[in-house]
């Protein structure tokens, strides 16, 4: 019963989509208020009942009530009820059901906090958001309907994918749609200011939170793969350039560059047409990724369908909406004329760097993504596009990026001077120079790559944390200290996440260039040494868990003679599924981290043992909690949440939150 409801909550949900689509849309070209005001509850019914449809889900889930076909597929009832819930997402149909749910919260967040916002512009940006759910409520319910029942149940499932049983995995999903769902938002506002023709600083400063805060839970979802993919999958490293994790970056990408430049026509009434053309194209990367994930025209342990019908749908809906938009990006271009001017060296300057270095580097992930692809169509030949070509390709974008951030972030609007933008910047400079020289030193030779890293990753902190001061002003110390405690949220906000910035970049340079491995036999009792460490394989079982068997060693890790750690790798097989997994033992340090994968028996007696010893590896996590520290300091700003200013009022601008 609780499964029909669900069911029939979901069409409703389609029902009431299709409404919010289009009596706000002809409310607002008719200008009938009644009309226009149809949106908000609207909004909140449609979220309610597509919240009810994935609470059924994850009722029948929980409860294996294998009746439903989505169940015995992806759940199984010695499975623990961590994975029975994620179990919900961790399949095509659960997932898509999640993205539905999180584009109408999204919108229903509109309906709710968008008070301010001029009432046409409101029932616009609800009803493009709403084409867009209408568009995923016809592709769940045409091809991948969730509540498919099965004639005969069978007395238990089949389980869920064994690499989708852990953690790291259970929340990855949810945060990364919450990302590339939430891009779903900029998108509207821009489609709907093209629609009326008007894009101001008003509508800069009301696009920015949506956006920041789908870039905050990217950043969370891609470090959460990541984390998932270097202590899950054995092979040691943290980022494989697979197309998926791709498909998650370039909205990143994209998603900062449209951060910096809605800042651009928030101050100055600028880059209009580029910020509308990023939030378009943003959101459409995003859809670009549900493409691939779910077309079958790539192979990935993250990919969640291999059915080429549902990958045809999802490629109309992406030309739909990217066509359409950009088609009236096309016509409304002429409109939207920038009235700040600046000079060659500003900080509006600074900015456009910023987001052809962001734009261009995700066009470059793009190219080498969909390469293999094209070259398969057009020529019939297979290629293989990896890690060498990105980065080479990649790397050369993000070392531009952190070289003239620290000074783009201090130039004043307008006009600058840069000598004097780089008296404060001298001293940071001379010190990240030194630093990289003396870890050049420290290393003997060697790659450039790590002492090049931390000369980029300390100019970037010191120079960020130098910004932040020179806006305390003059005067005493405890003045500037008063000041700097007052200052904005956002001001803070930029700060923590360009020193998270640079906290990723110094540990994925330092990981690169010194991580050591070593990969051997090794008999039980038996001890070997490997950069500085000892290794002792102590013991090997077999161990029953909760639905697999797993061959669990017993690892001991000395160093200078001193016990360090013991650690304990598995190697394990689930039996409905039919699948191994490697579950690495890690002693994780602030400086390293000595990462140990059991293989297979032998033949001549002892097991595989890769050891791996990882210099400053969670940097590289740590680096990204820190940027999404810093998101949300920004997002905790207040003029995020006041209402519009009165002079922006009297001068007609869209009623939107305003300093």
């Amino acid at each position: 019963m609780i499964v029909e409801l669900g069911h029939f909550a979901l069409v409703l949900a389609a029902l009431v989509a299709c409404i919010q689509m289009i009596v706000p849309m002809v409310g607002a070209a008719r200008r009938w208020p009644g009309w226009m005001a149809v949106a908000v509850p609207a909004a909140t019914a449609q979220f309610v009942l597509v919240a009810a449809s994935f609470a059924a889900l994850t009722y029948a889930f929980v409860t294996s009530d294998f009746s439903l076909r989505l169940v015995v597929l992806n759940s199984h009832t010695a499975k623990p009820m961590l994975y029975k819930v994620s179990g919900v997402w961790g399949n095509h149909e659960g997932s898509m059901l999640l993205w539905v749910l999180i584009l109408a919260l999204f919108g229903a967040c509109a309906a709710w906090f968008g008070a301010n916002l001029k009432p046409s512009l409101k029932a616009r940006v609800l009803a493009v958001q709403a084409s867009i759910s209408v568009a995923f409520y016809a592709f769940i319910l045409a091809t991948s309907n969730p509540f498919t029942r099965l004639a005969t149940p069978p007395m238990n499932g089949e389980d869920l994918n064994p690499l989708l049983q852990d953690p790291g995995l259970a929340f990855h999903p949810p945060f990364l749609y919450l990302g590339y769902v939430g891009l779903s938002m900029a998108f509207s506002f821009a489609v709907a200011a093209l629609i009326e023709g008007r894009v101001d600083a008003a509508w800069g400063r009301w696009v920015r939170p949506w956006t920041l805060a789908a870039w905050i839970f990217l950043t969370i979802g891609i470090g959460l793969g990541s984390w998932w993919a270097y202590y899950e999958l054995g092979w040691g490293g943290f980022w494989f350039w697979d197309p998926v994790e791709n498909a998650s970056f370039m909205p990143w990408l994209l998603a900062a560059a449209l951060l910096h430049s809605a800042i651009v026509v928030e101050k100055r009434e600028a880059l209009k047409s580029w910020t509308i053309l990023l939030a378009i194209m943003a959101f459409g990367f995003s859809l670009i990724g549900t493409f691939l994930v779910r077309s079958g025209v790539i192979t990935s342990v993250h990919a969640f369908a291999n059915d080429p019908e549902r990958g045809v749908f999802i490629l109309f809906i992406l030309a739909v909406f990217m066509g359409g938009a950009l088609t009236l990006f096309a016509a409304r271009a002429g409109a939207m004329q920038a009235k700040g001017v600046f000079a060659m060296i500003s900080r509006e300057s600074a900015l456009v760097a910023n987001n052809v270095l962001l734009a261009v580097s995700a066009f470059v992930v793009f190219v080498g993504t969909i390469w293999p692809l094209l070259a398969e169509l057009a020529f019939g030949r297979k290629l293989s596009v990896g890690a060498p070509f990105f980065d080479a390709a990649f790397t050369p974008f993000i070392v531009a990026l952190t070289a003239i951030l620290p000074i783009g972030a201090m130039l004043p609007w307008k006009r600058g001077n840069l000598t004097r933008t780089m008296q404060p910047l001298w001293g940071v400079l001379a010190l990240s120079l030194a630093g990289g020289a003396l870890v050049w030193v420290m290393q003997t030779g060697g790659s450039m790559l790590a002492p090049v890293g931390f000369t980029l990753a300390t100019w970037v902190t010191l120079g960020a944390l130098t910004d932040l001061w020179s806006r305390t002003g003059r005067g005493g110390l405890s003045g500037r200290v008063r000041r700097l405690r007052n200052l904005p949220g956002a001001d803070w906000g930029k700060t923590i996440a360009h020193i998270g910035l640079a906290v990723t970049v110094f540990g994925i340079s330092g990981l690169t260039a010194w991580e050591s491995e070593d990969i051997r036999v090794a008999q039980i009792g038996e001890r070997f040494g490997h950069a500085g460490y000892e290794i002792e394989l102590r013991d090997v079982l077999r161990v029953p868990g909760p639905n697999y068997v797993a061959t669990l060693a017993t690892m001991a890790v000395w160093r200078d003679g001193k016990e360090v750690a013991v650690l304990h790798p598995e190697k394990r097989v689930y039996p409905v599924a039919q699948m191994p997994t490697t579950e690495a033992g890690i002693d994780n340090g602030i400086l390293r981290d000595v990462y140990l994968v059991i293989g297979d028996p032998q033949e001549g007696g002892g097991y595989a043992v890769r050891t791996y010893i990882k210099p400053f590896a969670n940097w590289i996590w740590a680096g990204c909690i820190i940027m999404g520290l810093g998101g949300i300091a920004s997002l905790s700003d207040r003029r995020y949440r006041v209402a519009a200013g009165a002079r922006k009022r009297a001068t007609g601008v869209t009623g939107v939150p305003a300093e």
